[in-house]
């Protein structure tokens, strides 16, 4: 048995330790180890070991992060927010792919609920309200034809009407 340099042991023990709470990517992980002021060889011995033990493992990651969020967030919202974390797009996609093959989302669904968390249907908006209702849509990930459908489909549309008062 080799005994291990301090920053090492210390190393793998705070790996280890961040793990326990929660599931990481190895971007993340990596990141938090640096910022905790361990040498780039201790990082690399300790995210080799927490692998070794299948502790970190950025395909689970991604499925988990995928399946408790997918009846909320469009899947390019998701995808976009895995690969913020360090988790490449190819992982990612293929994550969606495996979790929306048992969970079957409808990002139709999905969109008309973020549509009501913010109006009724039957609503009249003027142009500035609908463009901004487009553009918090299109933020979160959804397509533009979904968001029309959609919004048609609840009869969400622009009123035309101008008011003028008179002076």
């Amino acid at each position: 048995m080799t005994i291990l340099p301090e920053e090492i042991k210390k190393a793998r023990r705070k790996a280890m330790q961040l793990l326990e709470h929660m599931d990481r990517t190895e971007k993340v992980l990596s990141d938090r180890l640096r910022q905790a002021g361990f040498s780039e060889r201790a990082v690399a011995d300790a995210m080799a070991y927490v692998k070794s033990y299948g502790y970190l493992d950025d395909s689970r990651y991604a499925r988990t992060y995928i399946a408790y969020r997918m009846e909320t967030k469009s899947r390019q919202k998701l995808i976009q927010e895995l690969q913020q974390k360090g988790v490449d797009r190819q992982t990612a996609a293929e994550a969606w792919e495996e979790e929306a093959a048992l969970n079957q989302p409808d990002e139709r669904e999905i969109l008309r609920r973020n549509v009501e968390k913010k109006y009724q249907a039957n609503t009249e908006l003027n142009e500035k309200e609908m463009r901004r209702l487009q553009g918090y849509l299109v933020r979160r990930g959804f397509q533009f034809h979904d968001i029309s459908a959609v919004l048609e489909e609840m009869n969400i549309r622009i009123s035309y009407e101008t008011q003028f008062h008179e002076v």
